[in-house]
């Protein structure tokens, strides 16, 4: 078995439903452009609130990738 080496990138969802959809959100986009996605950890949850309430939940995440090697 060869040697593998990965990436981790920072990437920060966003939903108007809940945090669980904002992950999905950002992991779902970056698997349109990225290869081989690996793990997904997820950093912080935070809210965006507008007068007194709720308008967006947040996720950061951190995702790996395995780099193609040839």
């Amino acid at each position: 078995m060869a040697d593998s080496v990965y990436k981790v990138i920072q990437l920060v969802g966003s939903s108007s439903t809940s945090w669980e959809d904002a992950a999905k959100n950002a992991v779902e986009t970056a698997g349109k452009s990225l290869k081989d996605l690996r793990v997904a950890e997820i950093e912080k949850l935070d809210m965006k609130v507008e007068n007194g309430k709720v308008t967006a939940f947040r996720a950061r995440v951190n995702l790996s990738f395995k780099y193609i090697t040839e």
